[in-house]
């Protein structure tokens, strides 16, 4: 660290005299100055560490020192120009995103969630980006599903690079990932809920806070059994590669992170002879209220997925690249895995709607008796139901924590008819306090899916205030990055209407009432698109190669860097 001190701008000579107090240390400066002269102080300091991939520990004090002789040959405004060009080039004019709006808070928080994604993920892929980000120590800076879910889709649409180190940094935990296994009697690898250096394995805690009914600790079982962290992980890559056609990430990486999930699942399964079929039993699922249930709806839908993922993938090597598939099959031997994998997974439990198209969360959940829950969905009231209850009472209930089976409907949209989701939508949104910040952007993207507006954009607003509106107290332990992340999640995917639905780019847009336009970019494909959404249509501009979009069911075709004009035709849902 060193510094400068100017009267007026101009540079003092005199050097510092330092004073030491208790845990204490001061530069402190004696100048005559007359009345109106500025006195400016400017301190230069940089971090470095020995865990930086460029440092050695023989060589970071010069490296450090290095760095600030040369950052203070400038003075702050050249430093901040510098910055802010650095800013400008890398995040601000990279995939624009403005809205046409009376009300300027909806900018306000799309510009705060881009500052702070940027702000707070790094750029080295042995790290990930903490559920809290580098703003406070909530969870301990460890990361969790919230990346993949919440925060990927913004850099795999506008920042793939950003993307593919982030999902790098799950490549380099597969061998952690593959010792959890084996310690739980499976195969392949299972990923950890929480994780740290991208080596350490499974970082979730032992023990919470105190039951308010027995005054003892809690045991946090999500380390041990909320599992869908290991589909949630395929998902976040099966968008990358569908968005970007990054082959070389594929191949180098992502197919060894599908295969492993698979073989993960796979040895997961358990034989019900009463239903003849694949169960998956003591678990949790996104519904953090339930512990120790039976065949999670999001667990078991999504391990189906990630099994039928390894088979085409396997089918797709052997045809097309060999060599790969035979490096592959000789590092996790596939042939064995393969017939495995076809024998089991469409026997896999899979919850089916019930009479009123309701999809059970898990085996016993519509069994439980259902309370009124308004009193804990009002803002702040979520944190009463554990002065009501306790967590086992709570796991009696008909309450969920977060969204669980609406999540699942959003994700694997094209596996519900618009009826199932409206009926679930009915079912679960009453019964969900939101006891979790993820929860509200899910809502709102569903909402604007189900064409229910008004409720989409109640929810969008909620989601933007978790950070930025008055009761910001909750941020003390450090902001809520995956909600963060939601808002673009809802601007693009809800509002925007962007979708990527088994490798194909669907766009139908819902643009808010209390909004004239919205504009935004993504890529697809390596080609930019620009999208312009007005009240009555949306244009849609692609910058590079031809490229192909869905729009109600409707095939569009837009040739290299031209631009197409389609109407928009939504039929709004009466709400209560």
């Amino acid at each position: 660290m060193t510094q400068k001190a100017y009267v007026d701008e101009v540079l003092l000579k005199v050097k510092p005299s330092i004073r030491m107090d208790r845990r204490q240390i001061f530069d402190e400066y004696n100048v005559d100055m007359t009345k109106g002269e500025r006195f400016t102080f400017v301190k230069y300091a940089n971090v470095y560490t020995t865990i930086d991939s460029d440092v050695g520990s023989d060589t970071i004090s010069d490296i450090s020192i290095d760095a600030i002789k040369r950052s203070s040959l400038l003075n702050y405004d050249e430093l901040l120009n510098k910055s802010a060009n650095a800013w400008n080039i890398n995040v601000w004019q990279r995939s624009l995103i403005s809205i046409d709006s009376d009300d300027v808070k909806p900018q306000v928080a799309i510009n705060f969630a881009r500052y702070q994604l940027a702000a707070n993920t790094p750029k080295d892929s042995r790290m990930n980006i903490g559920a809290k980000g580098l703003t406070g120590e909530g969870y301990k800076g460890h990361t969790f599903w919230d990346t993949e879910i919440y925060m990927l889709p913004y850099f795999t649409f506008t920042m793939p690079e950003m993307a593919r180190n982030l999902l790098k940094y799950r490549y380099l935990g597969l061998d952690g990932a593959r010792k959890k296994a084996k310690a739980n009697g499976y195969w392949g690898a299972q990923f950890p809920w929480e994780s740290a250096w991208s080596t350490d394995g499974e970082m979730t805690p032992p023990w919470g806070s105190v039951d308010i009914v027995t005054g003892k600790p809690m045991r946090i079982l999500s380390g041990s059994l909320e599992q869908h962290i290991t589909s949630d992980v395929v998902i976040a890559v099966m968008q990358y590669l569908s968005i970007t056609k990054d082959e070389r990430f594929a191949e180098e990486m992502g197919y060894e992170i599908i295969l492993d999930a698979a073989k993960f699942w796979a040895s997961r399964l358990e034989w019900d002879p009463a239903r003849k079929k694949f169960v998956i039993d003591n678990v949790i699922g996104p519904d953090e209220y339930k512990e120790h249930i039976d065949n999670s709806a999001f667990t078991n839908y999504t391990a189906f997925w990630c099994i039928q993922k390894a088979i085409a993938v396997i089918d797709l090597l052997r045809n097309s690249n060999p060599e790969i598939y035979n490096g592959l099959n000789l590092k996790l031997k596939l042939d064995e895995a393969y017939q495995d994998w076809i024998s089991k997974v469409n026997l896999i439990f899979l919850p089916k709607p019930n009479e009123f198209d309701v999809i059970p969360e898990d085996d016993t959940y519509l069994q439980k008796k259902i309370i009124e829950t308004a009193q804990y969905q009002s803002d702040g009231g979520h944190a009463k139901i554990f002065k009501d209850y306790n967590l086992q009472q709570i796991n009696d209930l008909q309450v969920t924590k977060q969204a669980d089976v609406l999540l699942l409907v959003f994700l694997f949209e094209d596996l519900f008819s618009d009826d199932i989701k409206l009926a679930n939508w009915n079912y679960y949104e009453p019964k969900t306090t939101h006891d979790s910040s993820l929860s509200f952007s899910t809502h709102s993207i569903l909402a604007s899916d189900l064409n229910l507006a008004d409720t989409a954009y109640d929810y969008f607003e909620r989601a933007c205030e978790v950070d930025l509106g008055t009761g910001v107290g909750k941020s003390a332990q450090g902001l809520h990055m995956a909600s963060i992340g939601g808002i673009w999640n809802m601007i693009v995917e809800g509002f925007g209407g962007i979708r990527v639905l088994d490798g194909q780019l669907r766009i139908e847009p819902h643009l808010p009432s209390k909004w004239n336009s919205l504009h935004f970019e993504i890529n697809w494909h390596g080609s930019l698109l620009k999208i312009d959404v007005y009240k009555d249509t949306f244009q849609v501009s692609v910058l590079g190669d031809a490229i192909t979009f869905i729009n109600h069911n409707e095939i569009y075709h837009v040739a290299a860097n031209s631009k197409i004009e389609i109407p928009i035709s939504i039929e709004v849902n009466v709400e209560d």
